[in-house]
């Protein structure tokens, strides 16, 4: 035992002098940096030997599909001239303003889906529904059967529902005719020159078929998310970001302002003051408090409003005089005195 022990140390001390040795044995100096081993093991996996960025990858590989496979022509060809015959097969003029627009929904359809909401807001307000007889049920009512001539949607099937909400400054007509006006904005109308321009930019979403139009970008909005999210690689709410700002957000606003057009030449065919919308606007910009700025807002400012309602009130006032609003309103003004003598 004592023998085998002293080979054992004997042993150890061997090892232990070539570690010595193998330690203090000079050698070569690397220029490779010290993290050499892990940036290899993060390259393995990556062709090339290196990490690369997706979203140029799927761009260059388009390109050399492009440039290299005739069938890849054919077929982008193919599908660009189909997308540009079904575009441009579908665009049709606004009403009133003239602008030309992309709309697949017929005015059935719209008709239709918009039912769906009827029934949701009824369930929402319908408890606060103040009743036809009520002094602002009928005086929307009365400002509601000015605009409807002048609207050409007589057709409908037009109600009236005046929502009990003093803090809601609000007013929507649904496709088909169906009206809600929350009594918080009957201040800020003030008289019924001013809920005639209430009314009347309402009735033109209907006129020019908005809710349509929403509708049929969708095919657009589908394309242009699925476009940035193959090419760019973002992520599905950057995509959803970017197509917001840069395309559903100014073109609401556009359609807001081509209904403040459209029912301001509305108004005065109906022989409402078309200057009214001026001090509306400004009674509503008083009203907004913390307000966003308009590029991150669906509306237009109200200070914008005026100036573009400003700029349009030369061609109202030419509305105006080519109605017989003389005649309309000697006449509203006999049956209002003849109505305060009717003892109910």
């Amino acid at each position: 035992m004592f023998a085998f022990r002293l080979r054992l140390f004997a042993n150890k001390g061997a090892v232990t002098q070539a570690v010595l040795r193998e330690a203090t044995r000079p050698k070569a100096i690397s220029c490779q940096p010290v993290y050499s081993q892990r940036r290899t093991a993060y390259r393995i996996g990556y062709p090339g030997g290196g990490p690369r960025y997706s979203r140029f990858d799927r761009v260059n590989d388009l390109k050399a599909r492009w440039s290299q496979s005739p069938v890849v022509r054919y077929a982008a060809v193919c599908v660009l001239g189909t997308g540009f015959y079904f575009y441009a097969s579908n665009l049709e003029e606004v009403p009133v303003s003239g602008r030309r627009r992309f709309n697949v929904v017929s005015p059935e359809n719209e008709e239709e889906m918009a039912k769906q909401m009827y029934q949701q807001v009824l369930r929402q307000y319908g408890s606060k529904v103040l009743p036809a007889y009520h002094p602002d049920s009928r005086l929307v009512q009365r400002v509601l059967n000015r605009l409807i001539p002048a609207s050409g949607l007589t057709d409908a099937k037009w109600e009236v529902h005046v929502i009990d909400d003093p803090k809601e400054k609000n007013a929507f007509v649904l496709p088909g005719g169906k009206v809600f006006v929350f009594s918080g904005i009957l201040p800020i109308c003030d008289t019924e020159d001013g809920l005639a321009v209430v009314l009347g930019h309402e009735i033109a979403h209907n006129v020019a078929h908005h809710a349509a139009e929403r509708l049929s970008q969708v095919v657009w909005v589908a394309i242009g998310m699925w476009g940035l999210a193959f090419l760019l690689g973002s992520p599905d709410f950057l995509s959803q970001i970017l197509i917001d700002f840069g395309f559903t957000r100014p073109g609401s606003r556009k359609q807001e302002s081509e209904a403040d057009y459209i029912g301001l030449m509305m108004m005065a065919q109906s022989c409402y003051d078309p200057e009214a919308a001026v001090e509306v606007w400004r009674r509503m910009e008083k009203a907004e408090r913390h307000a966003p700025p308009q590029w991150l807002s669906t509306h237009p400012t109200s200070q914008n409003r005026v100036n573009k309602i400003q700029e349009w009130l030369p061609e109202a006032e030419s509305k105006r005089a080519e109605s017989d609003c003389g005649g309309i309103l000697d006449y509203a003004q006999d049956f209002r005195h003849t109505f305060r003598q009717v003892v109910w």
